[in-house]
């Protein structure tokens, strides 16, 4: 994976890859316009502390684009979380969810906007 990213940074040039931890993203508050989350938030335990810190990082009303699987009710085996438990944690980190978005049957999206 870090050879693509060496690949992918010779021939990007606006975006720059950073290495942290949840706790203390190495970026400075209000330097970022968008954090795109793709199939990844529902790893983060607690998710709280982590949607704190990219609204921290994020600019005033910069962007949240979260893209996850909706769980299958009989599943277990998987952690996910539903779109409505990702609604609420992103609200309760000071977002405003402002889309919904569906681009497949078990995939939804939410597009939030930093609110404070």
């Amino acid at each position: 994976m870090l050879r693509v990213i060496v690949i992918l940074q010779e021939q990007v040039t606006n975006i720059v890859p950073v290495q942290g931890s949840m706790e203390a993203l190495p970026l400075a508050d209000g330097s970022i316009d968008i954090i795109i989350a793709s199939l990844v938030l529902h790893e983060i335990q607690p998710l709280s502390v982590l949607l704190q810190q990219m609204k921290n990082v994020l600019k005033k009303e910069g962007y949240l684009i979260c893209l996850e699987l909706e769980p299958k009710i009989s599943s277990g085996k998987v952690p996910r979380i539903t779109l409505e438990g990702m609604e609420r944690e992103m609200n309760e980190a000071g977002f405003k969810v402002i889309g919904k978005f569906f681009p497949a049957e078990s995939l939804y999206m939410l597009v939030a906007q930093k609110t404070e």
